[in-house]
């Protein structure tokens, strides 16, 4: 058996601050990346083009990093339990390393690979976390049990103790561009062993059958992940408390991407936030940077309930919720897709979606109110959709927001329901994000842009829908549904 060891990479397509690939290398020097590209994944119907784009973007990225250390990054497609033993038996493979990841296929694809190695006597690195700053096992409540409710599990978060980033030593930082001989290519005969065993060329995503002909949003790689956080830590964070729900602002980190595929490491997001805090000047600053750091503990929380219970991927948490009478109306939710509602700051931001592959947060929860409360679609189509569309989509993350807007997940609060309206009216006061993403609407007036009141007759001049439902009558709807389930 020879000294190489194979790093799978997943959902850290970055060689800095990677726990399971800082192993890798502690143990030998021979580390060889590996990327697998997954038919259950890409080949599902809510694969979205923009996402799959971003990701090869990342990964041509990552063979540069890894032909900069001295090394390479190896794509492999097919099922994983099966193609990678046999690549890794094939190069006679010490091990396989990767780190672990909280989804439900994600737990039942590793436990298999694990199995299929075990059989090949091929090693591979114990359960290993490195999306996320402390284990699900780790964050647990006084009786231990895993938390259902945010703001205890926030409290009990935020007093440990936070891993500081992870050395891997044959890596300098992104920009360096001389290699480094501290690794090693496999030779000749082992590359020919390897194409054997399916290794093949890195493919466009227009080769795997996605096509997105815009230009990406957010620049792919580390490099690009790296200076966005400085960007973000340099200025804007010292304003996230007051900037980060106004559409119009850049005011949020546009870091989402980054963290879905790992191309930057949570603790080093954490350390640029620390960091941040110490310089700040003002408990103004201060607190906007809490705030920030508390959106990182939320995107963890869900991470951690999704893990401890996986069937919140399938559906509602909250009993009312469970069969609760949708009335999915597919014209709504067509036009709801289209972003033809008629309400505008609801169709600005789905047309931001459709156009770009991003929505700001704020708008994220206006426009998933607006079909689970007013058009009483089932979240599941809605989530879908998201899923199909977004950049950064996360099952975590994604799921955790559509059932706190719907009321079905993990949240004390009963109901929660957003007026499109006052929404506009509260971060969108100019109506500069409606009538960039509306531009039908940019002579409107703006107070009649805001409260949607504008005639039918300017409506059809402007080539504009009417609402194609009464927002109160809607919510009076669903509140009867709502305590008739309750019963």
């Amino acid at each position: 058996m020879s000294d190489l060891i194979l790093f799978w990479h997943r959902r850290d397509l970055r060689i800095s601050d990677n726990t399971g690939l800082a192993a890798a290398r502690e143990k030998s020097a021979y580390v060889v990346g590996l990327f697998c590209l997954d038919p259950n994944i890409l080949e599902r119907d809510d694969a979205a083009p923009v996402r799959v784009t971003y990701m090869i973007g990342c990964l041509q990225a990552l063979k540069q990093r890894y032909a900069e250390a001295g090394s390479q990054l190896l794509i492999l497609k097919g099922n994983p339990t099966e193609a990678i033993p046999r690549l890794a038996e094939a190069l006679n493979a010490q091990a396989v390393f990767w780190n672990w990841d909280v989804e439900p296929y994600s737990q039942i694809r590793d436990r298999n690979l694990i199995e299929a190695l075990k059989e090949k006597g091929i090693g591979f690195l114990e359960k290993n976390w490195d999306q996320i700053l402390h284990s699900p096992d780790e964050i647990r409540s006084g009786s231990n049990s895993p938390y259902t409710v945010y703001t205890p599990f926030w409290k009990n978060w935020i007093s440990r103790p936070k891993m500081k980033p992870v050395e891997t030593r044959f890596i300098a930082s992104p920009s360096t561009k001389s290699p480094s001989a501290s690794l090693q290519n496999l030779t000749p005969e082992e590359e020919k062993i390897a194409k054997q065993a399916g290794v093949i060329e890195l493919p466009t995503a227009k080769d795997l059958g996605f096509i997105w002909d815009k230009e990406l949003f957010l620049a792919p790689g580390e490099a690009a992940a790296q200076e966005r956080l400085e960007e973000f830590c340099s200025k804007a964070i010292d304003e996230y408390q007051e900037q980060r729900n106004f559409p119009a602002i850049d005011g949020t980190s546009r870091l989402s991407a980054a963290l879905k595929f790992g191309v930057i490491g949570i603790r080093t997001v954490w350390q640029a936030t620390e960091e941040a805090m110490s310089n700040s000047r003002s408990d103004e600053t201060q607190k906007a940077i809490r705030t920030y750091q508390q959106e990182i503990a939320w995107r963890e929380f869900y991470q951690h309930v999704m893990y401890q219970f996986p069937e919140l991927a399938e559906g509602a948490y909250r009993e009312p919720f469970k069969n609760f009478p949708w009335q999915n109306n597919e014209k709504h939710f067509q036009a709801w897709c289209e972003g033809k509602t008629g309400y505008p700051i609801v169709d600005a931001a789905m047309r931001q979606l459709n156009e770009i592959g991003w929505m700001h947060n704020r708008c994220r929860m206006i426009v998933a109110s607006f079909l689970t409360k007013d058009l009483i679609v089932n979240p599941q189509l809605g989530e879908k959709y998201f899923m199909q569309k977004l950049i950064d989509w996360d099952l975590s993350a994604n799921n955790g927001g559509w059932q706190w807007s719907a009321s079905s997940g993990m949240d004390p609060k009963p109901l929660r329901i957003f007026n499109p309206a006052s929404q506009a009216q509260k971060f969108d006061a100019e109506g500069e994000y409606i009538r960039q993403w509306v531009p039908e609407l940019r002579s409107v007036d703006t107070a009649f842009l805001l409260n949607g009141n504008i005639t039918p007759i300017e409506r059809s001049s402007l080539g504009y829908p009417n609402p194609i439902v009464d927002h109160n009558q809607q919510q009076r709807f669903f509140k009867e549904a709502y305590q008739r389930q309750k019963v």
